[in-house]
């Protein structure tokens, strides 16, 4: 685990960064992540190497700082990375956990990058931070970004977008907050890299299909 003075400072940086989020992506979800990935990581057999933990509790807190959706000036890219410097984490610590970072969103899959090898501590920390995008949580998350953004609910005649490319996937064309589920949320399961991961997505998987059937009926009338 990492020190607690820098663990400490790594909240604190994290919460007067993402201060000015909306609660999809506010302090609560990293903290929320943090927790998931440090579970991830015992079932995953990591907790016998402290370094290991060290990477993924970091990795996970400070993922999101500097998140190109809410970027407010381009400094903010470099928080991290600034951080880990004054901390004095060594070199080879501080270069897992900024790739660790860079490499976890999805639109990085979908521009490929999910098909290389990734290091065990990478598989906790992406699928900490899924676990969170999907389920209940994920739901509450997803409603709470497309009302920030002033998306509609739903549209029958805005049909969700297929084969996603990573630029059309940040571009922020016309889109409805349920297309979201099925251009990414509904996707993710079968992206999960750990078996601890995948078995806690499954329940979350099935819980949003329900949510989604219900939705469609109510929208319709029919419920």
């Amino acid at each position: 685990m990492a020190s607690t003075d820098t663990v400490k400072r790594a909240e604190q940086l994290v919460e007067t960064s993402m201060k000015g989020n909306d609660a999809s992506h506010d302090a609560s979800h990293a903290w929320r992540v943090r927790d998931l990935a440090l579970s991830l990581a015992r079932e995953e057999g990591l907790s016998s190497n402290p370094d290991s933990l060290e990477i993924v509790e970091l990795a996970a807190l400070l993922h999101d700082i500097g998140d190109y959706k809410y970027l407010r000036d381009p400094s903010e890219e470099k928080l991290v990375e600034n951080f880990l410097e004054e901390e004095g984490i060594a070199e080879s610590k501080k270069i897992k956990i900024l790739s660790i970072i860079k490499g976890m969103g999805f639109k990085d899959e979908l521009a490929g990058g999910g098909n290389q090898e990734f290091p065990p501590e990478f598989g906790v920390v992406q699928d900490a931070d899924r676990l969170d995008a999907i389920g209940a949580i994920g739901i509450a998350r997803c409603f709470t970004f497309g009302g920030n953004r002033n998306r509609v609910l739903h549209d029958p005649a805005i049909r969700p977008r297929s084969d996603l490319s990573k630029e059309q996937y940040m571009k922020k064309e016309e889109q409805t907050t349920v297309n979201h589920f099925h251009e990414k949320l509904l996707k993710l399961k079968d992206l999960m890299k750990t078996k601890a991961g995948l078995r806690r997505a499954e329940k979350r998987h099935k819980f949003m299909e329900e949510f989604l059937k219900e939705f469609y009926e109510e929208w319709d009338g029919k419920a």
